[in-house]
């Protein structure tokens, strides 16, 4: 079948993609589930959503169980995950392999807050027969954004900060190239 990965920083649209892409799948007749870390809980516990309020009932597993999602993706011939970046790099092997036999859809962060690539996503790319690169809009000068910058206080988060940091606009911002601060 096909595995598409929708990348992009924060606030680029990359939920708001992949529940548009499960619905036309079901919509077409297909069965799908989604899936999502269950660290990810800014939001709601048991659904993906977007930070413009879309929606889709998901099934929350942790970082570290992957190779749980073959068995609960037996019954569905679509499968998306949403925030891959936080789920172990193992995922990109399962994820390959399902795609011969599913519509397999990823979205994630390509980059972490100092502008390094997320392994995890990096691996999910080179899988990928499709790849869709969004951006979002940089707060500083409004060009396209494609880093996501870290705030502590309003100020860019220090290089020592843990890589991971669950968060929305109270955390991170958008940012061009030319305005991502990395301390």
């Amino acid at each position: 079948m096909v595995l598409i990965v929708i990348v992009g920083p924060m606030f680029s649209g990359k939920t708001t993609e992949l529940i548009r892409l499960v619905e036309r799948q079901v919509i077409a007749g297909r069965k799908a589930i989604v899936i999502k870390p269950s660290i990810d809980d800014r939001y709601h516990s048991s659904k993906v959503m977007s930070h413009s309020g879309w929606s889709w009932e998901a099934v929350q597993i942790p970082i570290d169980k992957v190779d749980e999602i073959p068995r609960l993706a037996e019954k569905y011939k679509v499968l998306a995950i949403d925030e891959v970046q936080f789920f172990v790099p193992s995922l990109a092997e399962i994820l390959n392999e399902l795609a011969n036999e599913k519509i397999v859809i990823a979205a994630g962060l390509n980059l972490d807050f100092k502008g390094v690539p997320f392994e995890t996503t990096m691996k999910i790319m080179a899988y990928a027969d499709k790849v869709i690169s969004l951006t979002a809009v940089c707060k500083v000068c409004g060009r396209p954004a494609t880093r996501s910058q870290r705030l502590v206080n309003g100020k860019p988060a220090p290089r020592d900060s843990p890589r991971i940091l669950i968060g929305g606009a109270e955390s991170y911002e958008a940012r061009c190239r030319k305005h991502h601060i990395v301390p």
